[in-house]
């Protein structure tokens, strides 16, 4: 029975370590669920998802010429594949950009203009406010 990237086997986990677990397939030979493809979320201690003889279900990821074999079990689970969405429809704006036209195809270069000159805006501000309040900047005491 050869490997095939892309096909799901069950397995046993027979090694783990901190960087991933070692999991024993049907052929005999043993591939490596990397710590990252284990779970959707993220792992700290890998202890927390596998113990040494668990039975798990993994997708072949890659197999390479040396013959280490890349698994995954979080791209084993059957799910059904997320609708592709409009970001711009669904995402919440906040702040004050809806306020500034709206204008959704603005490129990058108009968008770090803005930036600079908000971020400008805000600092001369916070600097006129900060100097007030010590007295400004030439202010002589006593």
């Amino acid at each position: 029975m050869s490997i095939e990237v892309g096909s799901k086997l069950q397995g046993k986990v027979t090694g783990i370590t901190n960087f991933g677990a070692f999991v024993e397939l049907p052929d005999g030979s043993t591939g490596l669920v990397h710590i990252s493809e284990v779970a959707d979320n993220y792992v700290k201690d890998i202890n927390d998802h596998l113990k040494v003889g668990d039975q798990v279900e993994v997708k072949v990821l890659n197999v390479e010429k040396d013959g280490k074999i890349g698994l995954s079990i979080k791209k084993a689970k059957d799910r059904p594949e997320p609708k592709e969405r409009n970001s711009h429809s669904q995402r919440p704006r906040h702040g004050k950009a809806n306020d500034r036209g709206g204008n959704r195809t603005e490129t990058f270069e108009a968008k770090m203009a803005r930036f600079l000159k908000d971020s400008e805006d805000r600092l001369s501000s916070l600097k006129r406010h900060t100097e007030s309040k010590r007295g400004g900047r030439g202010a002589r005491r006593g």
